[in-house]
């Protein structure tokens, strides 16, 4: 058995407010097949909303998003890769329910999904989201 799974910890400010485990939607697991064969780009941005519908297998954007930033770092260790990303004092200020990894800055391919409890972003916090993947 071949099984991809998810956390992610979000820190407002440097301090840790949100750890949660998410969902690697059908599109992402087409995706890592697509990518074993060298046929995708890479992820390259994490996006953030305000959408509460739970996360399910055949969602392929969020319910509501707010910003999607680059990703500021990406590391392999063994079987995890981890993203990390970063929204600025001012950017993607609001009350955050949810996140999703993408391949493209609008529109591409998303590998994963969640949603949780909410996470307020004033427009002087920064905010770091790091995401890890297992495959297992």
């Amino acid at each position: 058995n071949f099984a991809l799974t998810g956390a992610l910890t979000i820190a407002v400010n440097n301090e840790v407010v949100q750890e949660t485990n998410n969902l690697v939607v059908t599109a992402g697991k087409n995706w890592v097949a697509d990518r074993m064969n060298n046929a995708n780009t890479v992820m390259t941005h994490m996006a953030v909303g305000t959408g509460t519908t739970a996360a399910a297998a055949g969602d392929t954007a969020l319910g509501t998003q707010l910003d999607r930033n680059t990703l500021t770092s990406t590391t392999v260790t063994n079987n995890t890769i981890e993203y990390a990303c970063t929204w600025a004092a001012g950017d993607g200020t609001g009350a955050i329910t949810e996140a999703g990894i993408f391949d493209a800055s609008t529109g591409g391919d998303m590998l994963a999904r969640t949603v949780f409890s909410v996470v307020n972003k004033g427009a002087d916090d920064s905010m770091t989201i790091t995401w890890t993947i297992t495959v297992s």
